[in-house]
């Protein structure tokens, strides 16, 4: 033991005093093999006797031909490879398919989904009948092809099938919440009926006419594209209008707690009130669509992506901390309950706690200045 201590030792103070270079130079002996593969050279293939069948054998590390004749000395560069073609579907609006049926989905609220669908009926010569902004539903009125905008009718006429000339149509447009969150779903039905009639032919789930349905929607899927490409924004008053509820009344409980009672289904009332907490600047921590509830904080202000510290910001401490956000906290919960035809709102401290009556009232006044 001793004996190989000694020798690591002399070692150690040849390779110190005499340099590396027979260890790691170019002659060393842990050198830098990255460029040997510019000297390597194919050997003739492997013959085998002629009396032995056999399946061909091909070299599994072929040399590539140009660095097999390069006479290039010295290290060699590798190339950058070539960059890659990838188009990325980016669309926010997609057809699915399901059996018979097709419907529209879209990466935006039924509130920005709305407007844009109604203009582009409008703008074909489509007559708004009937609209619920409400329900997320329009029809149009009874029509023929001829009497939409001629560039409407050109392409209706070439692709839908089984419709008499003077056949008229009615078009009812549905706009539901997506299954996931901030999507809508998209969906066209169409009824007919003979030329001269006045019956008033009932709306159906299932489309009389397939053709037509998917026409429809193929053609306002390329609306829908074209708008966003082109940076389409929606109004104000357009959301407000989707999702406002018919009636609002700010009231009390039989406890003298308040509640603000929405004259719509769940779904207008979930949008309207998330849509007038951040009008309000309310802070949103979490939610929870099943139990109805939006969780919020009164002491910070609505989160801005946009208005996010940079690097620096974070660095030298403008952005406050996790402990100085907790530590002055103030944390409630809106929670809406459907009650018959409408939807009461109110606000807890958590679930078995009901909130100060200043503080639900100051919270459902927010709500209620921003949802008409």
């Amino acid at each position: 033991m001793k004996r190989l201590t000694g020798l690591s030792t002399l070692a150690l103070i040849i390779a110190s005093t005499s340099g590396c270079g027979w260890l790691y130079g170019e002659d060393g002996y842990f050198r830098d093999r990255g460029s040997d593969y510019l000297e390597a050279r194919q050997t003739a293939p492997m013959q085998l006797p002629s009396n032995v069948e056999a399946k061909r054998l091909d070299p599994l590390l072929p040399v590539p031909q140009q660095v097999a004749n390069s006479t290039v000395e010295g290290e060699f560069e590798v190339p950058r490879p070539q960059a890659l073609a990838i188009q990325a579907d980016a669309s926010e609006f997609s057809l699915q398919k399901s059996g018979e049926s097709r419907w529209l989905v879209a990466q935006r609220v039924p509130a920005e989904v709305w407007p844009v669908a109604r203009q582009f009926f409008a703008d074909n010569g489509f007559q708004i009948s009937e609209e619920r902004p409400q329900t997320g539903e329009f029809s149009t009125a009874w029509q023929r092809f001829d009497a939409l905008s001629a560039s409407m009718a050109r392409r209706l006429s070439s692709r839908v099938s089984g419709v008499a000339p003077d056949a008229e149509t009615r078009v009812r447009v549905r706009i539901e919440p997506g299954v996931q969150r901030n999507t809508s779903e998209i969906f066209v039905v169409s009824v007919e009926r003979p030329a001269g009639s006045t019956e008033d032919v009932a709306f159906t789930n299932r489309s009389s006419n397939s053709s037509l349905d998917g026409a429809l929607l193929d053609e306002l899927l390329v609306s829908l594209a074209r708008s966003a490409e082109q940076g389409g924004s929606v109004s104000l008053l357009a959301v407000r209008d989707f999702d406002a509820p018919n009636r609002v009344s700010l009231t009390e409980d039989g406890n003298g707690n308040p509640v603000l009672s929405l004259g719509a289904d769940f779904d207008r009332a979930w949008s309207g009130v998330g849509r007038s907490l951040e009008m309000a600047d309310v802070r949103i921590d979490d939610i929870n669509r099943s139990l109805g509830v939006y969780y919020i904080n009164l002491a910070e202000t609505a989160k801005k992506p946009e208005e996010q510290p940079g690097f620096f910001g974070k660095v030298f401490g403008s952005e406050p901390s996790k402990e100085e956000i907790d530590a002055r906290a103030e944390r409630y919960q809106v929670r809406l309950t459907t009650v018959g035809d409408s939807v009461q709102v109110t606000v807890e401290k958590d679930l078995n706690t009901i909130a100060p009556a200043d503080v639900a009232r100051k919270v459902l006044d927010l709500i209620q200045e921003n949802l008409g």
